[in-house]
């Protein structure tokens, strides 16, 4: 974000007051209105934020009708075909792409903190069978601060520190808990995590495998979904994570904050995008069609 050496003029009553211009890396055009209640006393009224950016980022810029898509500055396009998804949560979080050597460490971090504790297994056996997964995963992710009290200590200063770890844990038991509330809607016991296998292998081994027989991932099924995660990753300022972002801001720890943000993706008008792709490959599935009728008929509208 650059601010402009223009102002722009405000006029209240017989007052005028000048605000600063901003611009976007990408064009996007602003006014700066931080000191308007200072100087005048006035507040901006912006229902819905429709109008009001709430901050100047540089992980994600995102144009959906132009279908554009950059994390850091780099096009998805180039992101999908030469990195997978933990190369891409090491970009938004660190702001560039690891070297060999900070990869496996980012890696192993993730790997060695997959497991989560027994008393967890208990707590998600006494959810009911009937339990929306986004309830159960927000429910889960919250309470790993009980289990890692000193990485979710709500003290900021304390709390950064440990960021690293706290990360590791929440990226890594993501996937363990979710695999663990599937397999108690379907009656599966629990799959303990594989530190061999990769991040998105490991889910995949933990949602299918039976007790006495693992499940075998294909490299198909393993690209397609590390290329989901990979698209997901990041979505600029959208009503989740501005949740995550307005509880952190009172001092609350990072697994707090982002059960918040579970919760605001629930929401139909947010995570609703993906339920509707969901029904629509399973409709595209029941109709008999592998895809391929389904993508000609969308070339033709």
């Amino acid at each position: 974000m650059v601010q402009k050496e223009e102002t722009a003029l405000f006029r209240l009553g017989d007052q005028n007051f000048n605000f600063p211009l901003m611009e976007g890396t990408e064009g996007e055009k602003a006014v700066d209105i931080r000191s308007l209640r200072g100087q005048s006393g006035y507040i901006a009224y912006d229902d819905g934020y429709r109008n009001t950016g709430s901050c100047s980022g540089k992980i994600a810029f995102i144009d959906g009708e132009k279908g554009i898509l950059r994390y850091r500055g780099y096009p998805i396009e180039q992101l999908a075909i030469k990195s997978n998804f933990l190369e891409i949560a090491y970009l938004i979080i660190y702001g560039e792409l690891p070297n060999n050597d900070q990869l496996l460490l980012f890696r192993n971090a993730i790997s060695e903190n997959a497991s989560v504790h027994e008393g967890m297994h208990r707590f998600i056996e006494g959810f009911p069978l009937g339990s929306h997964p986004m309830a159960m995963l927000s429910a889960m992710i919250n309470s790993l601060g009980c289990y890692y009290p000193e990485i979710a200590s709500n003290n900021r200063q304390q709390d950064l520190e440990s960021f690293d770890l706290a990360t590791a844990h929440l990226i890594s038991k993501a996937r363990t808990l979710a695999a663990m509330s599937y397999r108690m809607k379907t009656g599966n016991p629990f799959i303990h995590p594989n530190t061999d296998r990769s991040y998105v292998g490991d889910f995949l081994s933990m949602m299918f495998s039976d007790p006495n027989k693992e499940y075998p991932v294909s490299d198909e099924i393993e690209n397609a979904l590390n290329l989901i995660f990979l698209l997901h990753a990041d979505h600029e300022q959208n009503c989740s994570t501005s949740t995550v972002r307005m509880v952190g801001s009172g001092g609350a720890n990072l697994f707090a904050s982002i059960s918040a943000g579970i919760n605001a993706l629930w929401g139909p008008l947010h995570g609703g995008a993906n339920m509707a792709v969901i029904k629509m490959l399973e409709q595209i599935r029941n109709d008999g069609d592998d895809g391929s009728r389904f993508i000609e008929e969308a070339k033709k509208r």
